[in-house]
């Protein structure tokens, strides 16, 4: 098991993805777990906090009607709508109020599952001197798996906190993780 406390260091950041209410039980596009990430999300948060590392969180803001719904054609339920219940932070994801939000999924022609598509985030990292993310959230087999792809990309170390992680099916998940070590991303539980 990876000891949280000796695994950040300057020049890191936690990258949470979209652990929002509707990716969670009861929400409008559910992982099944999703909530279960949320205490071990907030032990790295509190131990980013105490070491001064840097907390993104990234968030589907959909504009109602969004391309990737399914009444539009696309292949989800409609979630995350701008301002909605359901595109509210997890109740219990204890995010500091230093948190730098990255919002995305807010374009009527595209959707954007990575937190770094057209957002600016790789920009805003690199002013900030990161150069290893940490990376967790929902859903493992979508959003996360664009977010590392991406995050490599850019050239940015990145390690994916299994246990602080859901795919959307068993199946789904373990391609996910194929793409991503494909891509020289780490894995930490």
């Amino acid at each position: 098991m990876t000891e949280i406390s000796n695994s950040l260091k300057s020049g890191d950041a936690l990258l949470l993805v979209d652990v929002q209410k509707d990716f969670c039980p009861g929400g409008a596009l559910a992982v099944e777990g999703g909530h279960r990430i949320v205490p071990v999300l907030n032990r790295w948060i509190s131990t980013a906090k105490a070491k001064g590392v840097p907390v993104y969180a990234s968030r589907d803001w959909h504009p109602i009607g969004h391309m990737s719904f399914k009444e539009q054609g696309g292949p989800w339920p409609p979630h995350c709508i701008q301002g909605s219940d359901g595109a509210r932070f997890h109740p219990d994801l204890a995010l500091p109020d230093s948190t730098i939000l990255v919002t995305k999924g807010v374009r009527f022609d595209q959707d954007q599952n990575s937190a770094f598509d057209q957002t600016g985030l790789a920009v805003q990292l690199n002013k900030d001197g990161i150069r290893r993310l940490w990376v967790a959230g929902l859903a493992e087999d979508v959003c996360v798996l664009a977010t590392v792809l991406d995050a490599r990309r850019e050239g940015f170390e990145v390690v994916l906190i299994q246990n602080g992680t859901r795919p959307i099916t068993s199946e789904g998940g373990e391609k996910a993780r194929c793409q991503m070590q494909a891509a020289s991303a780490h894995f930490a539980v």
